[in-house]
């Protein structure tokens, strides 16, 4: 059979699938007894423990999860692309080896996930939404999907992403639009729109998402799950060779983008962090990546800055509220909160990210392309709406190099303000997910923050504020608005706290209006 043959749209599972006849019956009586029948929807720390354990094989627990996405996946869109002959074999390897060994593969032995069509996984089709990648099928691993296999773990399937990762929704030619898993006329975001969503509706315990303008926190928070954007200095703790865009056979990327763990709970974060965050193999010689530990193991403990609202970027009164709450609840807990210091100026750090963002943009195009833009961006005055973005991406290396020395001046002031704060909590979007816009053209796009119309680029403006100086971010889950549609709060800590972030949201959840459930978790 060739590779092709292997790979099954999701819509086309469901007659693929032959549960019925391929698992064995000792498997078909696991899958149902013991406090496992929905072992797929569990955690994933949950779900290693079973397999560690031999509550359930690799292969049942395969097979139960594909049958919840005959259920779940059509009418949601999340995963485009499933590899399930692949997978029933890299399934029963992991369960002979366990049985003969008696030892596990890695710290996700045989758990099913599934990985962003942006990451190229070997064998499998990996299109990153684009027409003229419809057909490429990588011959090797991006970096951090050979760390998940490398820890036993076994990739499925992909996930869906805007064309080119170029969106923060979700829809392109090939596959179509992911909805949003608690509403289908809201977005679920982009470009991680398909992962988050897949991991809201149990399609995935776990996926790896990728960030440059918001693309892993933004949709995690329109679907109410937790997500980590990873430290990034000189070099990403997590590798991002193999991640599209750049196209197929680059092997740098944007110096702002990161990779990141999207996960059901905050553990589950730090179980995939654990795994991911290594250096790439061609400095995995000498290096090695330790994060720090937990800087506290209290709430109470905590010395946290408070940035409620600004006048930059509004937020509706469902996300104050939320905010508010978060603040009594360290407050409750012994916490100090100053919610005045203000570590950069907001306007200032977005205008300088969004700079620098749109210069690492312009590397892949074409000479004659680059060209016309050049003539077009000298042709604009500065205040021409227009010119930020031309002038931005065709600017002078010396150019580039003045606002590379104010992204270091921004670290600085970032370092100054954690040196008399631990952590810094902000809203993740200024509402919960937006009405999905796919259809409409960019430019006629808008988001609507308490009746008021505002830009369309305003949802990404405060989970930005981490990007240019690399800081690490997590969102996380917590309450609902009356349309039963899941808020998110936003915590920022110094560089390489990563930990510290993960042990926070754990701390906090308890204590925060629980998240709402994605109907396909609870049906």
């Amino acid at each position: 059979m060739s590779r092709r043959s292997l790979l099954a749209t999701s819509a086309a599972a469901a007659s693929v699938l032959g549960l019925t006849s391929t698992a064995t019956a000792a498997e078909s009586e696991t899958a149902t007894t013991g406090g496992t029948s929905t072992l797929h929807l569990a955690p994933a720390s949950r779900q290693v423990a079973a397999l560690r354990n031999r509550e359930m094989s690799s292969r049942a627990l395969l097979d139960q999860l594909l049958e919840h996405h005959t259920k779940a996946n059509p009418g949601l869109n999340a995963v485009v692309t499933l590899d399930i002959e692949g997978a029933r074999a890299a399934a029963d390897k992991a369960d002979k080896y366990l049985a003969s060994t008696g030892r596990t593969l890695g710290p996700l032995h045989g758990l099913p996930m599934t990985v962003k069509d942006a990451l190229e996984t070997k064998g499998m089709r990996t299109t990153c939404g684009s027409p003229d990648l419809a057909d490429h099928i990588p011959d090797a691993d991006a970096d951090v999907v050979a760390l998940l296999r490398a820890a036993g773990a076994i990739i499925i399937g992909k996930t869906n992403v805007p064309t080119m990762c170029q969106d923060i929704q979700t829809s392109n030619p090939i596959f179509g639009k992911t909805k949003n898993p608690f509403a289908d006329d809201r977005t679920a975001g982009g470009s991680s729109g398909g992962p988050s969503a897949a991991v809201a509706a149990g399609l995935s315990s776990l996926e790896v998402g990728s960030d440059l303008a918001g693309s892993l926190r933004l949709p995690a928070a329109y679907c109410g799950v937790y997500a980590l954007r990873t430290s990034r200095g000189a070099s990403p703790i997590v590798p991002t060779r193999g991640h599209i865009p750049r196209p197929p056979g680059w092997l740098t990327s944007s110096d702002m983008i990161t990779l990141g763990p999207i996960a059901r709970t905050a553990a589950d974060l730090g179980l995939l962090l654990d795994v991911i965050a290594a250096p790439s193999p061609a400095d995995d010689p000498a290096w090695s990546i330790c994060l720090p530990s937990p800087a506290k193991n209290r709430l109470g403990s905590y010395r946290v800055g408070l940035w409620a609202d600004d006048p930059y970027c509004h937020v509706d009164t469902a996300t104050r509220e939320l905010i508010a709450q978060a603040a009594a609840a360290f407050r409750a807990a012994g916490a100090s909160v100053d919610d005045s210091t203000r570590p950069v100026d907001f306007a200032a750090s977005d205008n300088l990210f969004t700079r620098l963002m749109y210069a690492t943009s312009a590397a892949t195009s074409t000479d004659e392309a680059f060209a016309g833009e050049v003539a077009a961006a000298e042709a604009l005055a500065d205040d021409d709406p227009s010119a930020m973005y031309l002038k931005s991406r065709t600017m002078r290396h010396r150019d580039w190099a003045r606002a590379d020395e104010d992204r270091q001046k921004l670290r600085a002031k970032w370092a100054t303000y954690f040196a008399s704060h631990d952590i810094l909590v902000t809203p993740a979007a200024p509402t919960a997910a937006v009405l999905d816009q796919t259809s409409v053209p960019t430019n006629q796009r808008y988001i609507t923050v308490d009746g008021e119309k505002r830009s369309y680029y305003d949802q990404t403006a405060w989970i930005n504020l981490a990007v240019p100086a690399g800081l690490p971010s997590i969102v996380l889950p917590a309450g609902e608005t009356p349309e039963g549609l899941p808020l998110s709060i936003q915590v920022i800590g110094p560089y390489l706290s990563d930990r510290t972030l993960i042990s926070v949201a754990r701390l906090l959840a308890p204590v925060l209006p629980a998240a709402p459930k994605a109907p396909a978790l609870t049906a």
